[in-house]
């Protein structure tokens, strides 16, 4: 049976679609995926101490919180297509910012503004869905667009890194700022034009309660605490995955650093295929809850991987196919939940408390470490996704009230 050509033709839109949102996620995160992954470079070049990378993280996911708010109802006013080439062109400039940094200060405010960012990317993306994506492929499309953070990683892992050992590390960054400029222009031509800017809303409604409101059930308030914990969670894996495999399980630095790589593939298969079980009816209420059961179940095998050789690779692809899901499961949520008009500000509330999350759990993590070592540590992970899951039963059972 052949296709009709009006089908075959919103398919391939649909795929294009896809793949410019995908490509925007992963740049959001870029820059900090690349201050680690080239950390070793960076470190020694402009005399650093780890403690002052590691606080490069606090500050770009505490930025992104505080500011989401501001992204979300930016998106509603001004639309997806140009919030997302204001996204990239943001990126491109933070890289360049880092890539030129002759010190520490530089760094900083260049992380800083990649927070902005950050705040934009769930918001506008998700908005891009609800404008082009027909109603029963969007579940899958914001499963494989949530997908393109960790593809970011991997870029910053594997061949940034790779020309940054020929080039030197600034060449890599500027290399990368000059790929998200390319990726402003697929943007342009790939998203319709949007409508005329709106007006934003402003004051407490427009921050918080009415979008809360819209989304039925107060949706969007548990989704951002139940985001909280369960970013907390993530946030602590991804920053002590490496070092914990080379410290106390003795692993090579290279296999260590496989760890992350797993990983991350874990993830995207979990943020797709988790998406996709989510448009089914009534999946994506109690999918959270699950998912968390889950990442607290995975994070029980990381505390137990010191007595039992070869666990932690398994502990590390639970953690990617049911951790790395949740945020992605939220997205939908968000996607099926949004009143006309508010999908932006949904979204950047929820996404405030994924990045508040990541702000706060790993200083909280390094913190007990050395007093209760790696495998009790874990165990205060798997109690940050068992508190999220705790959320998310609630609301389900109020939702279904």
């Amino acid at each position: 049976m052949q296709t009709h050509p009006q089908v075959r033709a919103d398919r391939v839109a649909t795929v294009s679609v896809a793949g410019v949102l995908t490509a925007a996620m992963g740049f959001s995160m870029l820059q900090l995926f690349l201050v680690g992954a080239l950390g070793p470079r960076i470190v020694p070049d402009l005399g650093l101490s780890a403690a002052m990378l590691g606080f490069t993280t606090t500050v770009g996911f505490g930025t992104a919180a505080l500011l989401s708010p501001m992204a979300g109802r930016a998106v509603d006013a001004l639309g997806p297509r140009r919030c997302l080439v204001a996204l990239l062109g943001l990126v491109a400039l933070a890289l360049g910012l880092i890539a030129a940094a002759p010190g520490y200060a530089v760094l900083l405010v260049a992380v800083g503004l990649g927070g902005l960012p950050q705040a934009l990317a769930n918001p506008a993306t998700n908005k891009a869905i609800l404008a082009v994506v027909p109603a029963a492929q969007r579940a899958g499309v914001t499963g494989t667009k949530q997908s393109g953070v960790q593809l970011g990683a991997i870029a910053a892992g594997l061949p940034l890194t790779a020309l940054a050992a020929v080039a030197g590390w600034r060449v890599s960054v500027l290399v990368a700022a000059g790929s998200a400029v390319l990726v402003t222009l697929w943007v342009w031509w790939t998203l319709p034009t949007d409508p005329p800017p709106t007006k934003p809303e402003i004051g407490s409604a427009a921050m918080g309660s009415t979008s809360v409101a819209s989304t039925g059930a107060s949706v969007v308030r548990w989704l951002a605490v139940y985001s909280l914990f369960l970013g907390a969670g993530m946030a602590s894996i991804n920053t002590y995955l490496a070092l914990f495999g080379e410290r106390r399980l003795g692993l090579s630095a290279a296999t260590a650093g496989t760890l992350v790589a797993v990983l991350g593939v874990a993830g995207i298969a979990g943020r797709i295929g988790w998406a996709r079980v989510a448009s089914r009816p009534g999946m994506a209420v109690v999918l959270p809850a699950g998912l968390a059961v889950g990442s607290a179940g995975a994070a029980g095998l990381m505390a137990a991987a010191p007595l039992v050789s070869g666990l932690v690779w398994v502990a590390v692809v639970a953690v990617g196919i049911f951790g790395m899901a949740g945020n992605a499961v939220s997205m939908v949520l968000v996607i099926q939940r949004a009143a006309p008009g508010r999908a932006g500000r949904d979204s950047a509330l929820v996404s405030a408390g994924f990045f508040a999350g990541f702000a706060v759990g790993p200083p909280l993590f390094g913190a007990v470490v050395p007093s209760i070592g790696y495998s009790s540590s874990w165990l205060l992970v798997a109690a940050e996704f068992v508190t999220a899951a705790g959320v998310a039963v609630v609301w389900a059972l109020r939702d279904r009230a």
